[in-house]
């Protein structure tokens, strides 16, 4: 489908729905391994803006914040906390920077995917999108969850968290089991297919009606995005909770 481009503003590019494509990535090679390089890049910015936003809120730290900056800062802080404490109990503490640091992440990917037609970017190869429009950056996340709440169970009761598995009878080993594979297929999977479909949303819409329609879609999609990282932090605090103290 091409579309009739000559009532267009002089300074968008002319481009065709079909030019926009799910997966397509430039490649870094390094060491014989392939990596895809715009994840790379989207990554190290929101790495680099969080890092930025920590540095201007600790500057000058005050017990009554006069940095608007700190109070943002924590209000996240305390937002982050109360999803912990409320999915571990008592344990909370230990667990607030790991759950924090995914919230943000995630949160700050999101927005990106949501602001930024990042589609109507044109590369030599490839496309630059969010981090977490790509599923390895979701597997990633999901896998790295999984990681902790086992590391998690076996820190607190030690080899004794297996029995968990045999809970509330033997008969049930094998779902038990299978439960664990699918938590991090479930926890990928629904942030993936979300923020790939309302990126791709904004940019067709940005390519049909590229004014004033895109616009309430896209806060639409910030709350959307912001929905679903609060949905990722809060599913990886229970999950370490239910590890740590064994309930759900």
């Amino acid at each position: 489908m091409i579309l009739d481009t000559s009532s267009y503003p002089s300074y968008l590019p002319s481009i065709s729905i079909s030019d926009l494509e799910v997966g397509k990535h430039f490649y870094w090679e390094i060491f014989g391994y392939s990596l895809h390089g715009q994840v790379f890049i989207v990554s190290w910015l929101v790495i680099f803006l969080i890092v930025i936003a920590s540095i201007l809120a600790t500057t000058s730290l005050t017990e009554v914040p006069r940095n608007p900056w700190q109070n943002v800062m924590e209000v996240i802080v305390e937002y982050v906390q109360g999803i912990a404490r409320n999915q571990m109990g008592s344990a909370f503490r230990e667990w607030v920077p790991f759950v924090g640091t995914l919230f943000l992440f995630i949160l700050i990917s999101n927005w990106l995917g949501a602001l930024v037609p990042w589609k109507l970017i044109h590369l030599p190869e490839g496309e630059l999108a969010a981090p977490t429009n790509d599923i390895n950056t979701t597997i990633s996340l999901a896998l790295s969850t999984s990681v902790t709440y086992f590391y998690a169970g076996l820190k607190e009761k030690g080899f004794s968290y297996f029995k968990k598995y045999f809970q509330p009878t033997p008969v049930l080993l094998p779902i038990n089991v299978l439960e664990d594979f699918t938590k991090p297929l479930s926890l990928s999977f629904r942030l993936f297919g979300n923020i790939l479909a309302d990126e791709l949303t904004v940019s067709v819409l940005t390519i049909l009606v590229p004014i004033l329609i895109p616009l309430p879609i896209m806060i639409l999609g910030l709350f959307a995005s912001s929905i679903q990282a609060l949905i990722f932090a809060t599913l990886a605090a229970a999950y370490i909770g239910e590890a740590v103290e064994g309930h759900h």
